[in-house]
């Protein structure tokens, strides 16, 4: 067994500790009072040859005995009542009962405070699992929403895909007896582009309903954050952006599966580069904060509307002409699944900061050794 640890940070023996109900505590006074009664009437007893002496002992016990019956009664209305209501409504809580609520909460003393922050408490907990119940049923149509969403991009994939192989196979075919002065040539290169447009949409379309389970690894956060800068960074070799990385110092290793993480990254990497007009900056940083690692992603791009972001995370919302709207969505799936979470703030004119939370400690996970 172990023993108590005081502030010091010494070990003391357990005193062992005596409980007295709090009618007993409340009934001692009485009870002394009580008793000196009784010994009034003793003496008065034993006073018997002094008739004025035995009637001032009488007369003060029994204003004693009847000063503790006072005193009992209102003990019985004044706390007593109010105790045992509480007791009975604490059980119906324990129940699941959060409708619950205690009469004496109107009175103006401590134990009317008792009821007030009684009643407060109840409420707060009522409104919780009402929120905990709004939140379980929109992460219940979510789950349908995707599962619905996976039958779909199954269906999509299968169906789009080999006609679209038979396509790009037609189109390799013709490009091949075409002249090379022919003006056709130029269109044969918009439909490869075209194909392969749809092909990364029928990807993200997959890999959005249908993730695989992270492979966990540790391993340094550091060297997966470098691999997706070196081919961003080879986006922008004709542009004037600079993407800078700020390493987390002596940053302990932490299970992630590299390959996906490096795909979120890589994606909110291209995200602010495509959101910068002209010359700029991306600062990338890793860093911890108590229980996680973070790695932000800070451009000086034109920021998002206030109306845009909390729909920028939905499958399919974009406002780039060419984007699918499934490269944030996937990548907030993937950091979930890793048990974290995605965080953005912006401003329109000066830039959008997005942040990658990765627990330190991973569990109920599936580890590759």
């Amino acid at each position: 067994m172990t023993r108590p640890e005081n502030q010091s940070g010494r070990h003391d023996l357990a005193l062992p500790s005596v409980r007295v109900n709090w009618q007993l505590k409340t009934l001692m006074p009485v009870v002394f009072v009580l008793l000196s009664g009784l010994l009034l009437f003793l003496l008065a007893t034993v006073s018997l040859q002094d008739p004025e002496r035995h009637r001032v002992l009488v007369v003060a016990g029994a204003g004693a005995v009847a000063i503790c019956a006072a005193v009992i009664l209102a003990l019985v209305y004044i706390v007593q009542r109010p105790m045992v209501e509480l007791q009975d409504k604490i059980e119906r809580l324990g129940r699941g009962d959060l409708t619950v609520a205690v009469s004496f909460a109107k009175r103006n003393d401590e134990i009317g405070d008792l009821g007030r922050n009684f009643n407060r408490m109840v409420r707060q907990l009522r409104e919780s699992r009402e929120e905990i119940e709004r939140l379980h049923r929109t992460q219940m149509s979510r789950a349908e929403h995707l599962a619905t969403l996976g039958e779909l991009a199954a269906g999509l994939a299968h169906e789009i895909r080999n006609p679209l192989a038979g396509i790009a196979g037609v189109i390799e075919i013709v490009s091949r007896d075409l002249p090379v002065t022919s003006p056709a040539r130029a269109v044969v290169k918009d439909v490869r582009q075209e194909i392969a447009q749809i092909n990364r949409i029928l990807t993200d379309l997959l890999g959005t309903a249908r993730p695989r389970a992270p492979e966990m690894r540790s391993s340094d956060l550091n060297l997966t954050v470098e691999h997706a800068i070196m081919l961003a960074r080879q986006q922008v070799l004709s542009r004037p952006i600079k993407i800078e990385l700020v390493k987390a110092p002596e940053a302990p290793e932490i299970g992630h599966d590299s390959d996906q993480i490096h795909q979120v990254l890589l994606n909110l990497l291209l995200n602010a580069v495509q959101a910068i007009e002209g010359a700029g900056v991306v600062r990338v940083q890793v860093k911890t904060e108590e229980e996680y690692a973070v790695v932000t992603v800070t451009d000086t791009g034109a920021g998002i509307p206030p109306e845009h972001l909390p729909n920028i995370f939905r499958p399919f919302f974009t406002t780039k002409g060419n984007g699918t709207g499934l490269g944030l969505s996937l990548a907030r799936r993937i950091v979930e699944e890793h048990n974290g979470r995605i965080e953005v703030s912006s401003e329109l004119g000066q830039g959008t900061c997005f942040s990658v939370y990765l627990p330190l400690k991973q569990t109920s996970l599936r580890a590759v050794s």
